[in-house]
């Protein structure tokens, strides 16, 4: 499809001839100054670039030797650092030659990098790095982005990989994007001769000072590994020193510190344990005390054997268990009866706990205790409880029986708030003050007994006020609120006038429905 063309304006055309006709003057006025500055930059760069290259070599040679030392631990990094050095190596001499061809355009077969004669020569690098079909510059920006891409890949710290990206970033400018260049041409069109040099030593200087701080990076790798210590002690590291009986005693036995690469031999009772990683095991069918003891051999340093004696005491008991409700000894039918359930040396997440069919239901609260809500009042109530071991066997640890009773009666009581704001509950047998009754508004009813608090909703209640001649006016309220008769009621009351809740009607969380024996005298204060 053939591209139609843009037309440019009168005006753009007078401003794209004047850049060319600036550019140009510029071209021609490049000082020595300037250029005796590119060359003192160049020369600085390169002197960085040496010493960062001869701490690089003795890196290198720290990998070399590691690898020596231990190939199984060193050798996959040592390999790592050579392929580095080998990306390294590759775009630094890529730079370097890039270097000498632009020297050669600027100062004929002879040209010299280091010793640029025309400096100022707008030309070579254009045509080294620019031309059509044979331009390097290109070229460059894709070995740029390569190896940023593949050092990146070697490390994962993100404060380094940062430093990686802007080090070797082939991004233009953001303030000079309108000027339409890609990478290569934003630094290399119309670019002195020295200038373009300095950018590429600057390249390579980049270049050595990424492939050092990645190397270092991998070094570390090798030194995590490196335990120094001043004591060798063989350790059993147990599962626990509680095993139930019929369950299986699990430890570990290990020499401190050893080096991962050195398996030791491990003797029990003077026999080998045949084991890789140094696991061991045994069923205990009998209860007491028990003691393991053992011994370890390694080679040292010298190639020769180190015995490390060992012991570890461990008890084996009988299948048991915690049950307890965390309230009382009972269980209530139709309520969420908290229950603790443990057993001593299992983790709760091991643990499982079942009712006996049709007495209710039983769940975890999620916070390692179980809700218990029972059916059948005057029944017992069968808990059972299972515990995983560490092999992920289950193994029974009894059944735990309880009483199931129904909820007792709630107490009726006004409850208010006092002038310090504090929740007080009003039971009767004392005077309660006209203003701390009406912000009451109605009456409660809870089980509180110390043990217990457990709220009831207030169906109805009915109060009793007595006139000047001594009759009786029975009123029932609205729900748990006093009705608009009985507020009015209260509000005639004087200081030491009473008056009597009755007949409170009640429903629990068990959803019973029960009528309070109780009634509350209330006095005026």
């Amino acid at each position: 499809m053939k591209i139609k063309k843009q037309k440019v304006s009168p005006r753009q055309k007078m401003i794209n001839l004047m850049y060319v006709l600036l550019m140009a003057m510029l071209a021609l006025n490049v000082s020595s100054d300037v250029l005796n500055g590119f060359t003192l930059v160049d020369e600085g760069l390169t002197k960085s670039t040496e010493i960062t290259s001869r701490q690089n070599e003795k890196l290198y040679d720290d990998f070399a030797a590691s690898k020596a030392q231990n190939p199984e631990k060193a050798g996959v990094w040592y390999e790592r650092a050579m392929e580095v050095k080998a990306l390294s190596d590759s775009l630094y001499n890529f730079a370097d030659r890039l270097k000498v061809r632009i020297a050669k355009k600027a100062d004929g077969a002879e040209g010299d990098y280091r010793n640029l004669v025309n400096r100022e020569d707008l030309e070579a690098a254009t045509y080294v790095m620019l031309s059509p079909g044979s331009g390097e510059g290109q070229a460059l920006f894709d070995s740029i982005t390569s190896y940023r891409t593949s050092m990146l890949g070697m490390i994962s710290d993100e404060a380094l990989q940062e430093i990686i990206k802007t080090n070797l970033s082939t991004d233009v400018p953001k303030r000079d994007i309108s000027l339409q260049k890609n990478w290569q041409e934003y630094h290399f069109e119309s670019m002195p001769a020295i200038a373009a040099i300095t950018l590429l030593t600057k390249i390579q200087n980049d270049v050595r000072y990424i492939e050092g701080e990645i190397l270092h990076s991998l070094m570390k790798n090798i030194d995590v590994s490196d335990v120094r210590v001043n004591e060798i002690r063989a350790l059993v590291i147990p599962t626990s020193k509680n095993i139930v009986r019929g369950g299986e005693f699990s430890a570990q036995i290990i020499l401190a510190a050893v080096d991962s690469t050195q398996r030791p031999q491990i003797f029990i009772n003077d026999e080998l344990l045949e084991t890789e990683n140094g696991e061991y095991s045994l069923t205990c069918n009998r209860t007491g005390d028990y003691t393991l003891n053992g011994y370890m051999v390694v080679n040292d340093g010298a190639g020769e054997q180190s015995r490390y004696d060992f012991t570890q005491s461990y008890t084996v008991v009988d299948p048991t268990a915690t049950v307890s409700a965390s309230m009382m000894n009972v269980l209530y039918a139709g309520f969420s009866n908290p229950v603790s359930i443990s057993v001593p040396g299992v983790p709760a997440n091991r643990i499982s706990a079942t009712i006996s069919k049709g007495a209710g239901s039983i769940k975890s609260d999620g916070k390692g205790g179980y809700i218990v809500v029972p059916t059948k009042i005057g029944e017992e109530l069968s808990i059972g409880v299972t515990a995983r071991n560490d092999a992920g066997k289950s193994q029974s640890m009894g059944e735990y029986v309880f009483r199931v009773r129904q909820l007792p009666d709630p107490t009726p009581f006004i409850e208010y708030k006092d002038k310090d704001g504090n929740t007080q509950r009003y039971r009767g047998g004392r005077g309660l003050s006209k203003q701390d009754l009406m912000r009451a508004g109605g009456i409660v009813a809870a089980i509180d007994d110390g043990l217990l608090n457990i709220g009831f909703k207030v169906l109805s209640f009915e109060t009793v006020f007595y006139d000047n001649m001594g009759n009786a006016k029975p009123m029932i309220s609205e729900g748990t609120n006093f009705s608009s008769r009985q507020k009015e009621m209260l509000r005639d009351l004087g200081r030491g006038k009473r008056f009597y809740i009755s007949h409170v009607k009640a429903v629990g969380p068990d959803n019973v429905e029960r009528l309070l024996p109780t009634s509350l005298e209330v006095i005026i204060n």
